[in-house]
């Protein structure tokens, strides 16, 4: 969602803040802007569309004016008002004195707007975000009801506002006459912090002050915080004072860069076996399945009688493949579920249930939302994220994390992947536990785990022709995803790439289903995608996966299918053959999701597209 940057330091602020937003570029937006104080007063520049508008804007007013040591800036995802150059960020509040930037929802800033109408303060923009501003700027002069001792404390003033907001947001705030200072607030929107040697940064991501620092402190929820040159204060919505938890960084700037590639996602694409082995490792320990934060006993883990996996989008896809691994090691029942459908059917949980919380940032709103209403029906949540020190983990019983590094593009690649080698280590974690797996056999199915990234590297040395037909099939208006067993979550990640990437009409079906209605859209030259099992591990599912690709080649279809090597059977019915190495069945989508992401990329790019940036996307949805 959004982007935030704050700066506060010995540097000129404005190219702290605008190499900051550029490096959350990625986080999905549709304008930008900056606001830094200035002898009294605030200078603020914002603009619809990309951030080189705003760097236009910025060259074409001048920033010699811009010398401040202190800002924020922001990239605003649109959720009240368009995106044009009113409803951009920052806000400024009436008598010109105060800055906020935004991420999230306010949910009664209706009522708050009509009561800042009453006292004759009228909104300039369409957003939720400006009567934030307002209210801050009347607290802080003593005029806001019940703030009266805010008069003067900025820290104070946010903390009043806060309080009276609803929903979830960060509010990021500057001062013209305190310009040395800046304080947010934190309830359930990304914000961490970055400590630098007499310098402080405010960021929604860590990628935005990496170049600088990598020590970084978590922020929690309901928490405000006040950033100087020489540190920060954290505080609760009630003015106690809080410990925050640092951490460190453990990758560079590098590690954000495109390496050589015309887009990040290509990069990221190639950086699978590494994101895969990096996850892996260190959670075999002494012959023992070991989780990253582990406050689950194997008593824990033993009660639990039932699971639920919560997830979105990719995630979800992801989620799939962990219901089939903890079934088949464990025998548990696994339910799959939307997290945005999770906790509005009331599902049944209790003490021995175990929910799965899976989420690339650890910020996803939906998916925080149903582990806040596991943890109320006293289930116990165990999350896989990407991103630490993020709120999901935080607020989990246990955690395993995806060691994938920092993941620009949009369209998810080696998180994917990642997740599911995490999924698959929950599986053999509560296989452990419980006893339904014997330890040898539990570090074999880890042994095979581990050789999977090399067997990533085989897809990725041999994708020349995955990207040639991604050129061949750009014209085409639709493309339709068969897979069965594993293969068909995998069938489903590749119609979702389409979609993101190329915005094509792109449908995936378990291939079992084919006959009962979707036989009807095959049609002459329709490209069909087929994710094959191997013959040996599921020979049922095979023959009848074959009998599909001739039901649809009858009827006209251009097959493309993604096969075991050696599987010659396929050959014949097949106008597009990719082969894979040979694998467990378990673990086939860790190879075969491979190819469909390169050809989603390739007919994105043959469309002229910009792969790493799809529109109307963002990267981490933190608003339901």
């Amino acid at each position: 969602m959004c982007g935030i940057v704050g700066y506060v330091g010995h540097r000129v602020a404005l190219d702290v803040v605008l190499g900051g937003l550029r490096r959350l570029e990625y986080r999905g937006y549709d304008s930008a802007g900056v606001a830094l104080p200035s002898d009294g007063s605030l200078l603020i520049e914002r603009r619809a569309g990309a951030l080189a508008n705003l760097e236009a804007r910025l060259d074409e007013v001048g920033r010699d004016g811009f010398t401040g040591t202190s800002g924020i800036g922001h990239t605003r995802w649109a959720t009240h008002g368009p995106p044009t150059d009113r409803n951009a960020h920052p806000h400024r509040s009436s008598d010109g004195k105060v800055a906020v930037v935004h991420n999230g929802i306010i949910e009664n800033f209706l009522e708050l707007r009509a009561e800042l109408e009453a006292r004759g303060i009228w909104a300039e923009s369409d957003t939720d975000t400006e009567t934030a501003a307002h209210l801050v700027a009347l607290a802080h002069a003593g005029e806001l009801a019940g703030a009266e001792d805010a008069a003067g404390d900025l820290t104070a003033a946010v903390r009043a506002v806060a309080r009276r907001l609803e929903g979830a947001f960060t509010l990021v705030v500057t001062h013209a006459d305190d310009p040395d200072r800046i304080v947010a607030a934190r309830r359930n929107s990304p914000l961490v912090l970055g400590l630098g040697e007499g310098e402080t940064f405010l960021a929604s991501d860590v990628a935005a002050f990496i170049e600088f620092t990598r020590s970084a402190v978590e922020l929690g929820q309901d928490q405000i915080v006040t950033i100087t040159r020489d540190g920060y204060t954290v505080t609760d919505f009630a003015g106690e004072p809080v410990a925050a938890t640092p951490f460190q960084v453990t990758w560079d700037l590098a590690a954000a860069e495109k390496g050589g590639h015309d887009y990040f996602m290509l990069k990221e694409i190639e950086e699978q076996p590494g994101a895969i082995a990096n996850t892996l490792r260190g959670h075999l320990v002494d012959g023992r399945i070991v989780l990253d934060e582990q406050r689950l006993s194997d008593q824990d883990l033993r009660d639990v009688d039932k699971v639920f996996v919560v997830a979105c989008g990719t995630a979800y896809h992801s989620g799939l493949l962990a219901k089939y691994a903890i079934e088949h090691w464990t025998r548990l029942p696994v339910e799959i579920e939307l997290a945005s459908e999770f906790r509005y059917r009331d599902p049944v949980l209790d003490r021995s249930t175990l929910v799965v919380a899976i989420s690339q940032s650890g910020e996803t709103a939906d998916t925080l939302e149903a582990l806040r209403h596991a943890k109320d029906q006293k289930a116990r949540v165990l999350a896989i994220c990407n991103t630490n020190g993020a709120q999901i983990p935080r607020e989990s019983d246990a955690v395993i994390y995806t060691h994938a590094g920092p993941e620009i593009g949009v369209a998810a690649t080696k998180t994917f992947t990642a997740q599911i080698a995490a999924n698959y280590l929950v599986g053999l974690a509560l296989a452990q536990a419980r006893g339904t797996k014997y330890p040898d056999e539990v570090v074999r199915e880890f042994e095979q785990l581990e050789s999977i990234p090399e067997a990533v590297a085989e897809v990725l040395e041999s994708l020349g022709e995955a990207r040639a037909l991604g050129q061949e099939l750009a014209p085409s208006k639709a493309v339709l995803f068969l897979g069965r067993h594993v293969g068909y979550p995998v069938a489903l990640e590749g119609a979702l790439k389409l979609k993101e990437l190329a915005y094509m009409h792109a449908e995936a079906f378990a291939a079992g289903e084919l006959k009962h209605g979707p036989i009807a859209l095959i049609e002459d030259g329709l490209p069909v995608v087929v994710v094959m099992p191997s013959p040996k591990g599921r020979a049922v599912l095979h023959s009848k996966l074959l009998s599909n690709i001739q039901e649809i080649k009858a009827r006209g279809a251009r097959t493309v299918v993604i096969a075991e090597t050696g599987d010659e059977t396929v050959r014949p019915f097949a106008d597009h053959l990719f082969e894979i190495p040979a694998v467990p069945t378990l673990l086939q989508p860790l190879v075969a999701t491979i190819p469909l992401q390169v050809i989603a990329a390739e007919i994105a790019r043959a469309r002229g597209y910009d792969v790493d940036k799809p529109r109307n996307l963002a990267k981490s949805v933190t608003v339901e």
